[in-house]
This record gives structure tokens, sequence and C-alpha cells, in this order.
């Protein structure tokens, strides 16, 4: 059985003593994270965590700004 087209599972990683993880090399490839990377750690206590690059956020976020600043014209 393989994942629906832009679905993935990297498998599992192990929390250290001091709290960290590592991000498999993969995932690391496939979202193109570099060392030095900064990360953005969201949670919702009913589904769990979330992992994004803060460049990719801050671009949405720059996008629904704009967006509110001169929205479209509903038809």
């Amino acid at each position: 059985m393989q994942a629906p087209k832009g679905k993935h599972i990297f498998g599992t990683v192990k929390v250290g003593e001091k709290g960290q993880i590592v991000i498999p090399k993969k995932a690391r490839d496939i979202f193109n994270i570099k060392p030095g990377d900064a990360l953005l750690v969201l949670g919702d206590e009913a589904q769990g965590l979330a992992i994004l690059k803060c460049d990719s956020f801050m671009d949405f976020i720059h996008d629904v700004l704009k967006a509110q600043e001169s929205p479209e014209e509903a038809p």
C-alpha cells in the first residue's frame, strides 16, 4: 500500500534526555531542512505537534496579511 502523493511516513524517532529529536534524513531532504534553519513547533493538545520551517510560515502570514489589505471583490 502506497501513501497518497505528497504524504509521507518517515518512521519513528526517540526523544533524548534533553528533549531533542533527530529529523529523519529523508524528511530533511524533502523539506530542504538545513543546519541552522529555524523551525516553528505548534501544538494542539487533541491532535499533537506540527513542525514548520519559519520561512514557509512567514511567507504564508505575509500572503494572508497582503490579502487582507486588498481583498478581492466577492462574486
